[in-house]
């Protein structure tokens, strides 16, 4: 007797499953060191499972990628909904970014020490890469309406993001060294941003002026 097809909701929760469990293993072994294999072990079915659901392992990859990408963005949206203004809402991102460095490295190795030439090709990793993105300008232009700073919110949300990932990855690789406070790098690297548009630093009080 044949089996009866899945219904749209149960494939939704297989390849759901098929996630969590690639992600398990991306995150301890890396993606170039897991196979399909190892990700139908994984989940404890055989190996020929996955692919009933995926083409391959960088389909899988690319959906792991898209939930890191969404889990990244909600963590900035959180903080910079949390803010009262727009300076606040700028200092808000900044700190938020480095949080999510902090706390999820490996997911942050992830995003973007594997990208995939392909991209295109998976639907839901160009949303949440878009998402993403969309984070790291949306709030610029919210200190481009208020006269914080001038110019394009695209163009500076990637000066920004430039200068936290380049802090990030000094850190995460050891180059900084244990005498350097990252925290007072990445602040001095953004008030020579600002000073640089000739504006006013979002972090600075009035009374931080000297």
């Amino acid at each position: 007797m044949a089996k009866k097809p899945k219904t749209d909701r149960e494939v939704a929760a297989f390849r759901e499953r098929v996630r969590d469990a690639a992600t398990r293993l991306f995150l301890e072994r890396g993606p170039d060191n897991v196979t399909m294999r190892q990700i139908a072990g994984e989940m404890g079915v055989s190996p020929m499972t996955p692919y009933r659901y995926f083409r391959d392992k960088d389909e899988i990859l690319a959906l792991v990628r898209a939930a890191a990408f969404n889990q990244f963005a909600e963590n900035l949206e959180q903080a910079v909904r949390a803010a009262d203004d727009a300076r606040a809402k700028a200092r808000a991102a900044g700190v938020a970014y480095l949080d999510f460095a902090h706390r999820f490295p490996d997911t942050y190795q992830l995003l973007f020490e594997h990208t995939q030439a392909d991209e295109e090709r998976y639907p839901e990793l160009v949303k949440a890469h878009a998402r993403a993105n969309e984070t790291m300008a949306g709030y610029v232009q919210e200190m481009i309406d208020a006269g914080l700073v001038r110019g394009d919110a695209k163009l500076i949300g990637y000066m920004f993001w430039a200068t936290l990932h380049g802090t990030v990855v000094l850190e995460q690789t050891g180059a900084l060294g244990r005498d350097v406070d990252v925290e007072f790098l990445r602040q001095t690297t953004m008030r020579t941003l600002f000073a640089g548009m000739g504006v006013l630093p979002p972090y600075w009080d009035e009374g931080d002026r000297d």
